[in-house]
């Protein structure tokens, strides 16, 4: 083999390495599960307002996209900032709501999981 050859076989494996170990490790810096944050002034968090069936109000902020569970917590009222919003009702029920919006629930969901879109 000569070394033009060589080189060339070189960079293609180290292309195809750099390759495979993007596309099992992902881009850095993405984010890949929601997480909760703080509530900060200003922010465009998913702000959920919920309470335990025996227990106090609780305001809890989520960034990211992403699904979590959510503990079959009661949903009082949700600001949904710049985050699509999907619950899952513990009858079943899966709901959207879109970004930007507000919602006080006069009949409050008992939520199993939330997600953001």
């Amino acid at each position: 083999m000569t070394a033009t050859t060589k080189k060339t076989v070189r960079g293609g494996a180290a292309a195809v390495i750099a390759a495979a170990a993007f596309t099992m490790l992902g881009p850095v810096g993405t984010a890949f599960a929601i997480n909760q944050v703080a509530c900060a002034p200003g922010e465009n968090f998913l702000k959920i307002w919920s309470h335990a069936t025996n227990g106090p109000e609780q305001v809890t902020c989520y960034a990211n996209g992403g699904k979590m569970d959510f503990h079959g917590r009661w949903i009082d009222k949700v600001s949904t900032g710049n985050n699509t919003f999907v619950y899952y009702d513990a009858n079943g029920d899966v709901l959207q709501i879109d970004k930007w919006n507000n919602v006080s629930f006069n009949n409050e969901p008992k939520v199993n999981a939330i997600e953001i879109r």
